[in-house]
């Protein structure tokens, strides 16, 4: 048994790992006998990101074939390379400042038309000018690396003294995975924005109060100029049904992964259940997203700006004008990288009706669609999404 804190962890007994060792899977996903406590967990702060890997791994053994190889199949499964040779694109890139300008001003006008091109054909598209001074946000970025150094066993608390949020906050690797392609070698913290006023670090609440504030800001201004695009009636609808009890905040790091970068995501595949993301990420890379031909595009990083990407609530309600574009991040074998994430959501009773006639998706509410997500995940171990919610 391991221990620390008041964290149990259970590894492989030597009978496990000589029967992997016989089943011709590679070495190096295979714990070795003779791995001590500190060598396997040292620093403890680390999630326990390797034994799931492991459980993993045997949870497949009994689909093992009688000369005890692994078939093609659930070696795909198992091992799935993925593919780090993507090209690397540079997503549009929007002065937002522009947006302050007087209503008919060309440059004011020639930005909303850039946003809502973006919106449509990329589902991603960057901003500059966008209200955060750079010092704010590198010392949100000190401040997460400070919480994320915490022992592990006090982040899953909730944070600790540094945080003092709910056990439910934090959120590490993927707790429905039955392979190693769905697996996320991350972990994150989820503050709701009301809960922000309860984080005790004043260096970090006031860093992460700034962000918030500016992020909402901006969505409200995004979701309006793309509203009035579709020349959509009742554009308050945004302003009303996202309120600061249903918008929350993701703190992000995604740890170096010297083992398993080339079979695990950072961050599985995905689209956004919201209207709107607002992503502050490092200078490190990762991102990708899927281009209209299948294919994965990795994303510069800009240290200057903020990513925006549409939800799948967003496709939803402007009957699949603007795109929810499925992304990932890949796990880094060296580097470690951080990001902080702001979901512009509605509350749970609001229908999400598509402002264009005939709708090709059915009226949904948003608490609807969670647990239609969850529902998927949980039975599938990916998201269906909104192909679920078509007529």
């Amino acid at each position: 048994m391991i221990r620390y804190g008041p964290c149990t962890r259970t590894l492989m007994d030597l009978g496990t790992i000589s029967a992997l060792k016989g089943l011709h899977i590679p070495s190096k996903f295979i714990p070795t006998s003779t791995m001590t406590t500190t060598e396997a967990y040292d620093p403890c702060f680390e999630p326990p990101f390797e034994l799931i890997i492991s459980t993993l791994l045997q949870n497949h053994s009994p689909e093992i074939d009688n000369n005890h190889k692994l078939s093609p199949t659930n070696q795909t499964l198992m091992y799935e390379k993925q593919d780090y040779n993507c090209k690397f694109t540079v997503l549009p890139l929007v002065d937002i400042s522009h947006l302050g300008l007087e209503e008919g001003h060309p440059m004011r006008e020639e930005c909303e038309r850039e946003i809502a091109w973006a919106a449509k054909d990329w589902g991603f598209f960057q901003i500059v000018n966008h209200g955060i001074p750079r010092q704010v946000l590198e010392q949100m970025k000190g401040e997460q690396e400070k919480v994320f150094r915490q022992p592990f066993c006090v982040k899953r608390a909730g944070g600790g003294k540094l945080l003092n949020l709910g056990e439910e906050c934090y959120r590490w690797g993927n707790p429905t995975a039955t392979c190693l392609r769905q697996m996320s070698w991350s972990e994150a913290f989820h503050i709701p924005i009301n809960d922000i006023s309860r984080i005790e670090d004043e260096s970090l609440r006031s860093a992460i109060e700034i962000f918030a504030a500016v992020a909402t800001n901006l969505a409200e201004k995004i979701v309006e100029v793309l509203a009035a695009n579709l020349r959509a009636e009742g554009t308050d609808y945004f302003r009303v049904n996202c309120t600061r009890d249903s918008c929350y905040l993701r703190m992000n790091r995604y740890p170096p992964c010297p083992n398993f970068s080339s079979e695990v995501f950072g961050l599985m595949p995905h689209t956004d259940s919201d209207f709107l993301a607002i992503v502050c990420q490092d200078s490190v890379g990762g991102l990708q997203l899927m281009k209209d031909d299948g294919t994965w595009a990795s994303v510069s990083p800009n240290p200057n700006a903020l990513v925006i990407n549409v939800g799948d609530l967003l496709q939803a309600w402007s009957n699949g004008v603007y795109k929810s574009v499925k992304h990932r991040v890949m796990a880094s074998a060296k580097e470690e990288r951080h990001s902080m994430a702001f979901f512009y959501c509605p509350k749970s009773n609001t229908v999400i009706k598509s402002c264009i006639n005939p709708s090709i998706y059915r009226n949904f509410s948003f608490l609807e669609y969670r647990l239609q997500v969850q529902k998927d995940v949980k039975a599938t171990g990916d998201k269906v999404g909104l192909s679920r919610f078509l007529l």
